[in-house]
């Protein structure tokens, strides 16, 4: 029963009552509920029992004993009988990128679409098409949504996985028999979106008796024996885990394999045996030692995807990777002018509580009206507020930044007097998604002309099973944030994680700087760096090369040299 679940109990409620035409102000309230148990740090069962839940700003009376019915019973008595009223298909169709509920209820209306598959007949037969608004583009787009749902469906976002992970890690780690647990696949390795949970285990019990005491604990189900010292556990929600197990002599073996990739592994396995070595069956407690015998250094999780990576360790050439730890400052932040949940001050503390030195509030600008974008009255009372905090502030500064969007023409939202009074500019796309690549490309490189602009914001504009990249050439921006200076930034955002890691070792060689930015909305936003540092981790980015782990002088050195370029 965690905070993921319950979140989304109530977004399925939000999605079911505006299939049925309910008002929207009963749907934003379930909707916001959602977001706020998501954003929640504690635990969402416990809290609903104590009341604290109902505290929380989002979470009213309604909400709440639908969170209280859920985390009792497993089941809520709203959402059943939603499910009576309306068809689950035309929920499912709204997970389909660019299908809003107006569309879906014609669908339903005119054509008796009641499912993907249904509706993927209809738009290639040409019924979608012939319907009032809808035409041959939309049913294109359709068509290409219903390609992205299938090519998507069964992955799920790095952030859910890992709270799923943990706490079946927790679970594990308090049964009888059991020294030692570690997520590892995917979720180790710092995959932006995930397939299924890998959990590697050291324990003195026979698998079947682990199995067997896994299936009392809550939240798992269907628990098998698969093989030989593996099983599989059902987490509910399309989410599968597969558990290894090893006696505690031969766990560095076993967790090396859980964790893969296969090509990584296969390499391995192919150096062992090229020495002689039947590291399978060899007694490694630890992953180094087997590494060790193999004449190599350990190699970091993020880096094992079968890139080169064992030759580096051979060789003793392997980075020291970017940490947590070395982030001077966390950027990119939206505070409750724009479309955050928190205040200037309330961020800089929990910033200041967290070590960094210093803190840049990026709200987004007035054209993106969607998000609350500032008006120039705004702005000033914000800039007063800041002012005042680091008037008084030592140890802390709080830096004027802006997102500014990138408007279709190039240009960037303000006029280029108006931006001079910030800190530092990130200019970043959140409209026009629909510009063909030679457009699109050109948009951002003349954005990148104007020598306000220090960071571009979520280059590709993806948003991770939900949304593709924008058509854009990013060798070309890439190439042309070498020339002018602009760093290009990784969006810790869960959804977005954007640039891409595969990406970034071009940019890097280039002499991109590539800050970490959290896009954070709400203090719990602040945690998605921990999720861009596993991103940058991946991408093989040392402390040198993201640029917020510069200190406060640095980083803005790096702004007012976009300032004087030309």
């Amino acid at each position: 029963m965690d905070n993921h679940g319950a979140a989304h109990v109530l977004e399925q409620i939000a999605a079911y009552l505006e299939l049925k035409g309910e008002s929207e102000f009963r749907v934003r309230a379930f909707r916001n509920a959602a977001h706020a148990i998501e954003d929640f740090s504690g635990d969402v069962a416990v809290a609903a029992t104590t009341g604290e839940l109902g505290e929380l700003k989002g979470v009213g009376p309604a909400t709440l004993e639908v969170v209280r019915e859920w985390t009792t019973t497993g089941h809520s008595s709203a959402l059943d009988s939603l499910k009576r009223e309306v068809p689950p298909g035309l929920v499912e169709l709204l997970r389909i990128p660019g299908l809003g509920v107006a569309k879906v209820r014609i669908l339903h209306r005119q054509l008796a679409v009641t499912s993907i598959g249904d509706l993927e007949v209809a738009a290639r037969d040409g019924r979608v098409a012939k319907l009032p608004r809808f035409g041959a583009k939309t049913a294109e787009r359709i068509l290409r949504g219903i390609d992205f749902l299938h090519r998507t469906g069964d992955l799920h976002l790095y952030h859910h996985a890992r709270r799923r992970a943990e706490q079946l890690r927790t679970a594990i780690a308090a049964l009888p028999g059991v020294t030692r647990v570690v997520i590892a696949g995917s979720l180790r390795r710092a995959c932006e979106v995930i397939r299924d949970v890998d959990v590697a285990v050291a324990a003195t019990l026979a698998p079947a008796d682990l199995a067997d005491l896994l299936g009392h604990v809550a939240g798992v189900r269907d628990v098998a024996v698969t093989g030989a010292g593996a099983l599989s556990a059902d987490l509910g929600d399309r989410l599968t885990a597969d558990i290894y197990v090893a006696p505690p002599g031969r766990f560095g073996a076993l967790l090396l394999r859980a964790t893969g990739n296969t090509a990584h592994v296969e390499a391995l396995a192919a150096a062992a045996r090229a020495r002689g070595l039947d590291w399978e069956h060899a007694p490694f407690a630890e992953e180094a030692d087997l590494f060790a015998a193999l004449g190599m250094a350990w190699v970091p999780p993020e880096l094992r995807e079968g890139q080169g990576e064992l030759e580096r360790a051979a060789a003793g050439t392997l980075p020291r990777l970017i940490e947590r730890a070395d982030l001077q400052g966390l950027i990119h932040c939206h505070t409750v002018d724009s479309d955050g949940t928190s205040t200037v001050s309330e961020l800089a503390e929990a910033c200041r509580a967290a070590g960094y030195r210093y803190v840049g509030i990026t709200d987004h600008s007035v054209a993106a009206a969607f998000a609350g974008g500032l008006t120039a009255e705004v702005i000033a009372r914000q800039h007063a507020a800041i002012d005042a905090f680091n008037r008084t502030s030592r140890d802390l500064r709080v830096l004027k930044g802006i997102e500014a969007d990138i408007l279709p023409d190039g240009t960037l939202d303000y006029t280029p007097e108006f931006l001079d009074r910030f800190d530092f500019v990130i200019g970043s796309i959140h409209a026009r998604y629909d510009l063909d690549e030679r457009a699109q490309t050109a948009r951002m490189l003349k954005a990148m002309e104007d020598p306000r602009v220090a960071i571009i914001g979520h280059p590709t504009g993806r948003l991770l099973l939900e949304r593709e990249p924008y058509r854009i050439d990013m060798a070309a921006v890439i190439r042309a944030a070498a020339d002018r200076g602009v760093a290009i930034e990784i969006n810790a955002d869960p959804l977005r994680l954007d640039l891409d890691w595969r990406l970034c070792p071009a940019a890097r060689d280039a002499g991109v700087p590539i800050p970490i930015g959290a896009d954070a909305h709400s203090l719990a936003g602040l945690a998605n760096v921990d999720v861009g540092v596993g991103i940058a981790r991946k991408a093989g980015l040392t402390r040198g090369d993201v640029l917020n782990a510069r200190d406060v002088e640095g980083f803005l050195e790096h702004v007012e040299h976009r300032k004087h370029a030309r």
